[in-house]
């Protein structure tokens, strides 16, 4: 840890004009997780509550979740929403704080005993695993993780990957999945220009990866990803998409019936099913991308080392009567894709942090419209909720997020315009006491700033937008600065 020791290092000049008001009741909502979500979530009921107090509370000492962490470094477009997100933590009625966890550094009772409302927001933090034999072999990567890994999230730092092979599989048809095979198969002069981190360049560059497969249980109508990553993955340089023509059989006699996304969506892998044959005398310049559909992973295959040298997956075909509901069930045949390195894309789950949190059976915090089930109905204790994938699911963009988030703020803020508070919660000046008996490092907005300027400068140096810190270490040390 840094020295001299971060003794509660944040700007108090808000909270003690706060103070000077308190002979009103003045409403304390905290926020447990500051992505999208989270400020989404700050940002509507900073308009629309009079007189509110927000505190923002994030395990990592950086703000902004997979905002940060989960977009792509080649779509820094997507990132402008950190923009927006500035603006509420500058709000005076909203304060950030770093570095601390829940369950870990606080408790959920005494944070709900601390304020009026509590919104849970930490979002989906595992991924999901397909429970197959030999899952756990060398070389089998979650998607989640290879996402951190080269966007230099703290955890993912370490992640050991070898691209040393020529093919690799990814299981799963979403953006994610898209993500990674842009991010193998682009050339790496390209990716120099983004905030991608430095180790992940040197692997990168360093890969012998020429052919990657995306395989998906269901067929070319049930595909999660979207037409701009779509298509974004058909115009990389030297690289031909390859579809199997049977996966297409009856294709384009369903356009027709599909709502204008999805059917744009089609209509685009159709074309480039027809327009883009194989030139075989570019062969040995070109890498190969290989979307497969009614195949489903049943075994990983490997080798005396417990490396992955091979993918059995049974054959599949699709039952049900509407489109979005059909499900893949084996036909009883199979057959083996040779690879060495395979990365699983099957979605996230989230994980419980206290143990009074029902969790339903799709891995969400059991709730409605936001309102979290609570068997605890002490009056003394703040209301529950629940915003963003914690409670939705780890599905859609930001839009949807946002459109969730707003959602439950609005009901938050109808909530406490009908509650009468008798008395003012502690808020953080006294969780603040709660977390001094076990972290002295909370890093505040102002921390973050230092932080913020420091990975720019460092980033000039080497003529990219940024260069993140990865180590939580180095940024306390920063933020400290």
């Amino acid at each position: 840890m840094p020295a001299p020791p971060f003794k509660m290092n944040f700007t108090y000049s808000k909270v003690m004009v706060r103070m000077l008001s308190f002979a009103q009741t003045i409403p304390r909502v905290g926020i447990v997780g500051a992505g999208t979500a989270g400020f989404y979530a700050a940002m509507h009921l900073s308009k629309n509550v009079t007189n509110i107090q927000i505190d923002i509370f994030e395990k990592l000492p950086v703000p902004f979740g997979l905002v940060r962490y989960g977009v792509a470094p080649d779509h820094p477009e997507v990132k402008n929403v950190i923009n927006q997100f500035t603006k509420v933590a500058q709000h005076p009625n909203v304060n950030f704080y770093g570095n601390v966890t829940l369950g870990k550094d606080v408790t959920l009772c005494q944070l709900r005993q601390n304020y009026d409302a509590v919104l849970l927001c930490y979002g989906a933090d595992e991924d999901k695993t397909l429970g197959i034999e030999n899952e756990d072999a060398t070389n089998i990567v979650a998607a989640r993780n290879f996402v951190g890994w080269y966007n230099g999230s703290p955890s993912d730092k370490n992640l050991k990957i070898d691209l040393s092979g020529s093919t690799a599989a990814i299981l799963g048809q979403g953006n994610v999945a898209l993500d990674v095979a842009r991010i193998l198969l682009t050339p790496v002069d390209e990716l120099r220009k983004t905030d991608i981190t430095e180790y992940a360049l040197a692997t990168l560059a360093e890969s012998k990866l020429t052919e990657i497969y995306l395989i998906g249980r269901r067929g070319p109508l049930q595909v999660a990803f979207t037409i701009k990553e779509l298509r974004e993955q058909l115009k990389l340089k030297n690289c031909k998409t390859i579809w199997r023509e049977q996966d297409f059989k009856g294709v384009s006699e369903m356009v027709g019936y599909l709502e204008r996304p999805r059917k744009r969506l089609t209509e685009l892998m159709l074309k480039s099913l027809q327009d883009n044959p194989v030139d075989f005398s570019q062969c040995q310049r070109l890498k190969y991308f290989k979307p497969i559909f009614f195949r489903s992973p049943t075994k990983f295959i490997t080798g005396i080392d417990k490396k992955l040298s091979a993918i059995k997956l049974d054959c599949t075909k699709l039952i049900g009567d509407k489109l979005e509901e059909q499900r893949p069930v084996p036909i009883g045949e199979s057959e083996v894709i040779d690879c060495s390195l395979a990365f699983r894309s099957i979605g996230y789950k989230s994980v419980p942090v206290d143990k009074n949190l029902v969790f339903t059976k799709y891995g969400t915090v059991a709730n409605n419209k936001g309102c979290i089930i609570d068997n605890n109905v002490s009056s003394d204790l703040g209301r529950l909720y629940v915003a963003g994938w914690l409670g939705t699911g780890p599905v859609g963009v930001i839009l949807h997020t946002m459109g969730n988030a707003f959602q439950v703020a609005k009901v938050i803020s109808e909530d406490l315009k009908l509650s009468t508070l008798s008395k003012s919660k502690g808020g953080f000046e006294e969780v603040r006491k709660i977390i001094a008996k076990k972290n002295n490092f909370i890093v505040g907005w102002a921390g973050w700033e230092k932080i913020d300027k420091y990975e720019i400068e460092q980033g000039k140096l080497k003529g990219k937008p940024r260069e993140k810190i990865c180590s939580i270490d180095k940024m306390l040390e920063v933020a400290l600065m």
